[in-house]
């Protein structure tokens, strides 16, 4: 018995704070070839879904739309990615806006969400035609977002990938402030990430992507609903934090003026969301 509750103590300052919160948003393209659940994805806790709209070179997930009006029936907030390449990231911006409004304004009014979240994929592009991505197209990329819909949108990348990238000594000072106008989506599947600079931290970690994740099952699931190898995602913060960061930072289509939260309410709900095991995690994730 003694054994026992050593070793649960240890687990419990071993495992990220975070761990302990269900995985609360879930990521999906057309790669995903089933018929996501998505009802079944709210009562197991998940409160959004971000969905591919577009990728290289300029062409529209086909699953985007119908899933929007499915997710956004059972419930779910909805956000939308675009993959980035190196090709005119200008028109990149523009066809990615115009996916997501045209599958917005072509939804049954029921079905339409109230606001879009907006994400740049900003990662190595190994499959699509197009080359990938550089730091000065990813600016040009999320300022061109901003001047169509108000928003700067969220930056994806891989803890590796984005540290290497934006270390370059290339990379200008004035490039990386634009970036983290940005809100940071990060991932990793075997810890939680540490090296996010230039952001104070991240917003949102991917910790499973397609069902691989080195972390322990216990307490990180790799399958949500119908979906057994799921991209799966935790927000740093509690759920009333993420439904607000969403609410605040998506787009609306239709013209409405989008509510930004309160920045000092959010980012204090999410330091005490951390607080208590802080400390004691600091060495051993290192």
């Amino acid at each position: 018995m003694k054994f026992s509750i050593l070793r649960a103590a240890v687990f419990i300052f071993v495992v990220p704070a975070c761990a302990f919160a269900a995985s609360n948003v879930v990521n999906l393209s057309h790669y995903d070839l089933m018929r996501p659940d998505f009802v079944t994805m709210r009562s197991e806790g998940i409160v959004g879904v971000i969905h591919e709209a577009s990728y290289p070179r300029f062409d529209r997930d086909s699953q985007y739309a119908a899933r929007q009006q499915a997710a956004t029936r059972a419930g779910l907030l909805w956000g939308a990615y675009h993959f980035g390449d190196a090709t005119d990231p200008v028109r990149q911006a523009d066809h990615f806006v115009s996916v997501v409004s045209n599958a917005w304004e072509q939804a049954d009014p029921l079905s339409r969400p109230a606001g879009v979240l907006l994400v740049l994929d900003f990662e190595k592009n190994g499959h699509y035609p197009g080359g990938t991505m550089r730091v000065d197209q990813a600016v040009s990329f999320v300022e061109r977002i901003r001047e169509r819909t108000g928003q700067y949108p969220g930056l994806y990348s891989g803890e590796y990938n984005l540290a290497r990238v934006l270390n370059n000594p290339k990379v200008t000072n004035g490039q990386r402030a634009v970036l983290t106008n940005c809100w940071l989506w990060i991932a990793n599947y075997h810890y939680e990430p540490r090296a996010t600079a230039p952001w104070g931290h991240w917003a949102l970690w991917q910790y499973c992507g397609d069902g691989k994740c080195g972390l322990p099952r216990s307490a990180y699931r790799t399958s949500v609903a119908n979906i057994r190898k799921a991209e799966l995602n935790i927000f740093r913060g509690t759920r009333t934090a993420l439904e607000d960061f969403w609410q605040g930072r998506a787009w609306q289509p239709g013209g409405g003026k989008p509510r930004r939260e309160a920045e000092r309410s959010l980012t204090a709900d999410m330091q005490v969301s951390r607080q208590p095991a802080e400390s004691a995690l600091s060495e051993t994730l290192r």
